[in-house]
């Protein structure tokens, strides 16, 4: 299940409030003690977390679960930082990062057999408050059964993504929905790479990224990245793109840059964070914050506030 975008704040009874984590989203399927992580596009992530997995698989009872993983800055969740350990996909390694993650969980959707998915959400989130033994990794997704508003304007103080508004007696349904709303406080989604130009002076790697968001079967150009990344980023992200090279641009607009560029299969998918959209369509004061693994180019459109 999906939240929407929407520009609304508001406060209600009828809805709960919880915290927008900038982190990746996991479901957990624990079956005869068997635990899988997966992506949302159904990628198996049981290799980059193996201290979840045992988390998990330490716990009693059949279920699927809903949640985030994300790791920390300080007191700020960071996708940023996440990254690093999104790239690794071996269990040794991964133990001895020095990122920790936490699966932060907000939803059951089946136990011990019994689907869940058509109880109201209060009633699922009070089963998922009992389901499982929370201790680190393992945290509950608390929430705020009123003040939506002062909910928000905390979060934005705090530096946090923002607020995600559920209507409190909603099913859980596949797909996006306005029964689950997101109030952001930083300006940030997915983008899918089409391009990249050369790197200039003593830059590495590559100059910025061309992205662009699909309107049907088309993909739409959005403009250049060039901030965001560090020297690792840069080679890395660099050899990932040389893979994908293309003659012909993806993008169907025409006013594309010409100078300097490099076309790729539209495979990548960037989380970019900006500070408005432009009255042509064009991102303003983009900054890369990381490759999302977790998401299929397809799927990647424009948010639009409802």
């Amino acid at each position: 299940m999906l939240a929407t975008l929407t520009g609304e704040r508001f406060s209600d009874a009828e809805w709960i409030y919880e915290r927008k984590l900038d982190g990746i989203r996991c479901l957990v399927h624990r079956s005869g003690g068997r635990v899988s992580l997966y992506s949302r596009n159904r990628l198996e992530l049981n290799n980059s977390y193996p201290e979840l997995v045992d988390a998990l698989a330490a716990q009693k009872g059949d279920f699927v679960l809903d949640g985030e993983i994300v790791a920390f800055a300080g007191h700020a969740t960071s996708f940023a930082r996440l990254q690093q350990r999104m790239q690794v996909n071996n269990p040794d390694k991964a133990r001895h990062s020095t990122v920790a993650v936490y699966l932060y969980l907000f939803d059951v959707l089946r136990h011990d057999g019994r689907d869940l998915t058509g109880v109201e959400l209060r009633q699922r989130k009070a089963a998922l408050r009992e389901l499982v033994s929370y201790a680190d990794p393992l945290r509950y997704t608390a929430h705020r059964n009123r003040d939506g508003v002062a909910y928000w304007e905390h979060a934005c103080r705090q530096g946090w993504e923002g607020v995600i508004a559920k209507r409190a007696d909603s099913a859980y349904t596949s797909g996006r929905s306005k029964d689950w709303l997101k109030f952001k406080c930083v300006t940030a989604q997915e983008f899918v790479i089409g391009g990249f130009t050369d790197p200039q002076g003593t830059r590495s790697g590559f100059g910025a990224l061309l992205v662009g968001y699909y309107e049907g079967d088309e993909l739409r150009y959005a403009g250049k990245v060039g901030t965001g990344y560090d020297r690792r980023t840069l080679d890395e992200l660099a050899r990932k793109l040389r893979t994908l090279e293309q003659d012909e641009p993806p993008f169907a607009d025409g006013k594309l840059p010409r100078r300097r560029v490099h076309w790729v299969k539209p495979q990548l998918v960037g989380q970019i964070a900006f500070s408005e959209w432009t009255r042509d369509g064009m991102l303003r004061h983009p900054r890369f914050q990381g490759l999302r693994l977790d998401k299929s180019a397809a799927d990647v459109i424009r948010e639009r506030p409802r």
